[in-house]
């Protein structure tokens, strides 16, 4: 009877439960949402080896993952409590949290997930070498609602260019539907961002193969100079197929954000287990070698913005003190 009650009370919370069998005694399984974005595209990659090496490392939590339109979609079903974690890019998780342009979300940092330095993609035998060589011509800038055009709107408007008044710009239903427009000539170039994302890993092993076109030097100092939250950041040589040089540019940390009433001691259970599987993640997955504690804590804009569960684990293991 005592059991049937905590099943029936565990149904009306958000994060419900699941029962997992060990040694004959049931546990409590609790299950967890995650938001990650449109099919295709880099988050739900993460989002569902994240979901994965949580769910083998612990025997009580079970991460859900779902596909949304991504980041701006993301935030506000976090904030309705639709979500009980989600996958948002650096941009709308900076504006969201630091209350530019809307009120300061209550949302918390769960981890830091990748750096994204953000550049476009052109075929290897395109004649553009240059952002200003793109300026006029038709250009995918990521799915609509993922935090991707959030970045290259920033990045061009440091350098004095408007998005949608300069280039010819499309927002797509699927992000996993740019590289296929690229290599068939309808458009010039696909923005993207980061170590391992999905559609310059396709564009860079097609033929005729990639050619990466990020700021110059003089161009990130002007970037920088509007906007000082943009972050110097490099892909490493031999991140893609054919790219034998580091490429410099500028961009932020994405973050796994949680609602404001997730639990605690779920966040803490969430962080020590994700955190204690650090070596596993990035095994499984290039760009989340970057998931690490030290990371969260240097890529937060401020420490207090980091969920209160996260906290005292990142205490327990001295990340903070």
């Amino acid at each position: 009877m005592k059991f049937s009650r905590i099943v029936c009370a565990a149904v009306l919370l958000l994060t419900g439960g699941a029962a997992a069998q060990d040694g004959g005694k049931a546990i409590q399984k609790t299950t967890i949402s995650l938001g990650t974005a449109t099919p295709g595209g880099g988050f739900p990659l993460y989002g569902n080896a994240f979901a994965e090496i949580v769910n083998a490392a612990s025997s009580t939590l079970s991460i859900e993952p779902r596909n949304t339109k991504g980041s701006n979609e993301n935030i506000p079903l976090l904030e309705a409590g639709q979500l009980d974690i989600a996958l948002v890019a650096g941009e709308p998780s900076y504006e969201a949290l630091m209350g530019i342009g809307r009120p300061a979300t209550k949302l918390k940092i769960l981890t830091a997930m990748y750096s994204s330095p953000g550049m476009f993609v052109v075929r290897a035998d395109s004649p553009d070498k240059t952002i200003r060589d793109l300026v006029g011509k038709r250009v995918v800038f990521g799915a609509k609602g993922s935090g991707l055009p959030i970045l290259s709107r920033y990045v061009l408007d440091g350098l004095g260019l408007k998005q949608d008044d300069d280039f010819q710009s499309i927002y797509l239903d699927r992000a996993g539907d740019g590289p296929a427009m690229v290599l068939d000539g309808q458009v010039a170039a696909l923005w993207g961002a980061g170590v391992g994302w999905p559609g310059f890993s396709t564009m860079a092993a097609s033929p005729p193969g990639a050619r990466f076109i990020a700021p110059d030097a003089s161009e990130i100092a002007r970037i920088r100079a509007k906007h000082s939250f943009l972050k110097p950041l490099t892909i490493p040589a031999g991140s893609y197929p054919n790219q034998t040089a580091p490429i410099d540019s500028v961009g932020s940390w994405s973050f796994i954000l949680a609602r404001e009433s997730l639990p605690d001691d779920l966040a803490y259970r969430l962080a020590r287990t994700l955190h204690s599987a650090e070596a596993t993640f990035c095994k499984k997955l290039a760009q989340a070698c970057e998931t690490t504690a030290a990371n969260t804590v240097a890529a937060a804009p401020k420490e207090e913005l980091i969920h209160p569960g996260v906290l005292r684990y990142f205490r327990e293991i001295g990340v903070v003190k």
